[in-house]
């Protein structure tokens, strides 16, 4: 889960559009029927492509520099930035269950002061892994 950075060609469409495909991304496509809506569905492709990446557990392509694209006439190249952390917060609410241990001495501490068991982990989990 990280931020990630790619270039992505932007090829003018005899419609008027733009198709959108980024050369050290195997499969990543998509297109736009303006060039800021091909922006929004470059970031959107990229973003479930790295996800599903990093689901099965398979390496991220390293990302050629934006100087080194090779293009043709017409086409416009950019940088697009993507986050799969929010995209899993975003996408991924599914709550699961999880049984744990604590000492009996804090769990009665914790019950009389009213604390959230699901909360409390959530948010020391959150700081443990340096969350934002």
């Amino acid at each position: 889960m990280a931020k990630y950075v790619y270039p992505a060609i932007f090829s003018p469409s005899d419609d008027g559009g733009f198709t959108v495909s980024f050369p050290d991304v195997s499969g990543c496509y998509t297109e736009g029927d303006t060039l800021a809506e091909a922006m929004e569905q470059a970031k959107d492709a990229l973003c479930l492509i790295l996800y599903d990446l990093e689901e099965r557990e398979e390496s991220i392509p390293v990302p050629t520099s934006i100087n080194d694209v090779v293009t043709e006439n017409g086409d416009i190249v950019s940088l697009v930035a993507c986050d799969t952390l929010e995209y899993r917060k975003f996408f991924d609410k599914k709550a699961v269950k999880k049984t744990l241990t604590i000492p009996n001495w804090l769990n009665t501490m914790a019950e009389r002061a009213d604390i959230n068991f699901s909360a409390a982990l959530q948010e020391a989990l959150i700081e443990k892994l340096h969350i934002n």
